[in-house]
């Protein structure tokens, strides 16, 4: 609870700030909100990283991308069908697929490295570089614009924004530190793998700041923002969120990772791209059908669970 309301205050602050500047509410877009939704997935994957958990660090970033797509985008479906204009798909979901890509072969050494986590980074530049160039000449009706005006409660004094941006932040840290270390106490209580804990406890408690934005697009109308949130997040977890902390100390991947939960990442990305091309839109059939696919991945995790504990 106290990443989603720091995280949330954070963005406020920021997007103010932003705003103050004179900022363009694309760039705003692309950049505050982005990076300031994603922010309890790279806080909490770097301190875990830092105090000796990767197993956890990597559960985070693979079990969000998870919630992402099948909790998050399954939910904003049941509520009202989720469009998918054709030129979203075609930028925003062919460079998750490829990102997703990147990332397992990367992962397949063992190992993200200083030099890996720079590519990742450079591919995530070019991405935002190409959506930028893209969405100038319609700005007012980007995606990334409207992502803005899902934020409310903007501070509009100076003042004010910067207090809602450090205190979100540091929020956020010491969030993402108790979060941490209550997700290493339950695995070593309970006797199990630090990944497990990474893919379905705190996956899913990183990932509260894309769940309300998406909930409040969706009763807004704004189904197109929902999509468009959670691919972009996916983009950013996987090759920002990985890249930075990769660039700032080794990653190693465990071996549970590389047998099973980076190729069913793989496998939902590819199926998501057909789901909606079909009508352009997620229709609530589908969300239901992405919702009872999240319900058996954490079947399968609390069975390792039970298992464990047993």
């Amino acid at each position: 609870m106290l990443l989603l309301f720091s995280a949330d205050f954070m963005v406020r602050g920021a997007v103010g700030i932003a705003r103050r500047m004179g900022l363009s509410p694309l760039v705003i877009g692309l950049s505050v909100v982005a990076i300031g939704t994603s922010a309890p997935e790279l806080v909490t994957t770097l301190t875990a990283t830092l105090d000796g958990a990767p197993d956890l660090a990597l559960g985070n970033v693979i079990g969000s991308n998870l919630a992402n797509m099948l909790l998050i985008l399954g939910v904003a479906a049941l509520m009202r069908p989720v469009a998918c204009a054709p030129n979203v798909i075609a930028r925003d979901g062919t460079m998750v697929l490829a990102a997703t890509a990147l990332f397992v072969a990367f992962a397949m050494t063992g190992q993200f490295e200083l030099w890996q986590g720079l590519v990742l980074l450079a591919a995530l530049v070019i991405y935002l570089g190409w959506t930028y160039r893209a969405e100038r000449e319609s700005e007012a009706d980007s995606l990334q614009a409207r992502e803005v005006e899902e934020v409310t409660g903007v501070p509009e004094r100076t003042w004010r924004a910067t207090l809602f941006l450090l205190g979100g932040l540091a929020g956020t840290v010491f969030g993402a530190k108790l979060l941490v270390d209550g997700g290493v106490d339950v695995a070593e209580s309970l006797g199990v793998s630090k990944t497990v804990i990474g893919l379905t406890l705190v996956a899913i408690g990183t990932s509260l700041p894309e769940l309300a934005i998406v909930v409040v697009a969706s009763m807004r109308g704004h189904s197109d923002v929902a999509l468009g949130n959670v691919l972009g997040s996916n983009i950013f977890n996987l090759l920002g969120i990985t890249g930075i902390v990769a660039a700032i100390t080794p990653l190693s991947v465990p071996a549970s990772l590389l047998e099973f939960d980076i190729w069913l990442l793989l496998g939902i990305t590819a199926l998501l791209l057909p789901l909606m091309l079909t009508g352009s839109r997620l229709t609530r059939r589908e969300g239901a059908l992405l919702l009872l696919l999240y319900g058996g991945f954490l079947a399968l995790q609390s069975e390792s669970i039970r298992n464990a504990v047993l």
